[in-house]
């Protein structure tokens, strides 16, 4: 049985701090994620790479919007390492500098006019920074909301961190489209393309002040005390936490992996690739697709609690299979209706695509959290995320960016993201619900594990 400690709830007012020092947090980091990817579609190309045609230095700077991806298992890796040992507030106070530091320093960099070749390599340095940081931020910042929450409303209580992710997105875009629409195109490709990144520092300041205040969660402390206690009575060193993801949890892994597929993919998609297609094949300005953009991400905020909340009641694999399903059903419509041009069918394909992106997204952050063990929780949900992040979010602008230049036509695109949603619809169909597991359960040794557990039985 968990102790009282782990298992009662934290008050209403301190569940409502610790979930908006997670939001603010990952809100930030995604704000400066996202709009390195906005501005590698928008101004980078010219700014970094000149010599090539527009569509190859657009490609070449979206190469460095993946490079941040590459960089995120490491993160995932050494982050999930040391928050599942020493715990997630002090990994969580890290991530946010680095990102932070990183953006802004992105804000200060000379251009390929100024300094030649060193500026991309200068930018894709600072890029792997941020993916490095991003890659350790999200399995603490749900773990922080999921740990202190009761099985009963998680799904609800996680997916708030989760909104980061849009909130992020709609800073991002707002003030980049606020720029493009108060500044000439040369003002804006001079000078004002850095207004955003230095913006990031304050942001930080905000972010750090609230992040601090909060602390480590009773299940995680406790779980703490127990492995600390077993390591004072044995003579053998206690299992890593990546070693005991990869011998207990590999199975959960793999499936978190698959899950992530439709939805990373179709993320970036919907949100970063649309930028170059609208005003590329569609004919759309640049600025009406940023706000279209904009609208969407408001939308995608507001759903995503109403969707975890839905998770909670109906469980975990039935919305995020509907939000699978859904995201490679609207595909081909995604497309009809961008190629009209027409602003309202361009709201609308991006909404709904959010919408169902949402159904997916929502539920992940409980789900993850709950296929794991506590003290390999931080490691196994950031694994699971982080690595499936270079197959699935990395590449996705740059394979849909090529397969338009190749066959200038979206129907190979679309064929893409409905691909990787019968992978995530895979992976989630022979995944076990876990709605009602109770994270503070007492979990015993790794050895004894490995003597009395059968190979399917999870411990949480």
């Amino acid at each position: 049985m968990a102790s009282a400690a782990a298992s009662a709830p934290p008050s209403p007012a301190s569940l409502k701090r610790i979930v908006a020092a997670s939001l603010i947090g990952t809100t930030i980091e995604w704000y400066d994620f996202f709009l390195y990817g906005s501005a590698a579609a928008l101004v980078f190309n010219k700014l970094f790479f000149p010599d090539s045609d527009p569509l190859v230095g657009t490609l070449l700077s979206f190469l460095t919007y993946a490079v941040g991806f590459a960089a995120r298992p490491l993160g995932a890796l050494v982050f999930g390492h040391y928050g599942d040992r020493i715990g997630r507030k002090k990994l969580l106070v890290l991530s946010l500098l680095m990102m932070g530091g990183a953006t802004f320093a992105i804000g200060l960099l000379p251009t390929h006019a100024s300094v030649g070749a060193a500026a991309p390599v200068l930018l894709t340095t600072l890029r792997l920074i941020q993916g490095f940081a991003l890659g350790g931020e999200w399995g603490g910042a749900v773990l922080l909301v999921s740990e202190h929450g009761d099985a009963r409303r998680r799904g609800f209580w996680a997916s708030w961190p989760q909104t980061g992710a849009p909130a992020g997105q709609l800073l991002a875009t707002g003030v980049l489209s606020a720029l493009t629409a108060l500044l000439s195109d040369d003002a804006f490709a001079s000078w004002g393309w850095r207004i955003p990144f230095l913006l990031s520092g304050v942001l930080v300041i905000v972010g750090l002040w609230i992040r601090l205040s909060v602390d480590e969660s009773p299940v995680f402390k406790e779980a703490l005390a127990r492995a600390e206690a077993r390591r004072a009575d044995r003579t053998a060193a206690a299992e890593m936490p990546l070693v005991s993801v990869l011998r207990h949890h590999w199975k959960d892994v793999l499936i978190a992996m698959g899950a992530r597929m439709a939805e990373n993919i179709s993320y970036y998609v919907i949100t970063a690739f649309i930028l170059v297609y609208a005003t590329t094949s569609a004919g759309v300005s640049k600025q009406t697709a940023l706000n279209a953009v904009l609208i969407a991400s408001a939308v995608h905020f507001a759903v995503i609690p109403a969707w975890g909340a839905l998770s909670d009641r109906i469980g975990r694999r039935p919305v995020y299979l509907l939000g699978a399903v859904g995201v490679g059903l609207w595909m081909f419509p995604f497309f009809s209706l961008i190629d009209t041009g027409g602003f309202g069918n361009l709201i609308l394909a991006v909404t709904v695509g959010l919408v169902l992106h949402g159904a997916m997204y929502a539920p992940q952050a409980a789900f993850f959290s709950e296929m794991f063990a506590t003290r390999m929780r931080y490691s196994g949900a950031s694994i699971g995320a982080q690595f499936a992040s270079v197959a699935a979010g990395a590449p996705a602008p740059l394979i849909a960016t090529a397969l338009l230049s190749e066959y200038d036509s979206s129907t190979p695109i679309s064929l893409y993201v409905i691909a990787a949603a019968l992978l995530t619809i895979l992976a989630v169909g022979v995944a076990k619900e876990t709605r009602r597991r109770d994270l503070a359960d007492v979990e015993p040794s790794a050895d004894e594990q490995r003597a009395t557990a059968p190979a399917d039985v999870r411990t949480v």
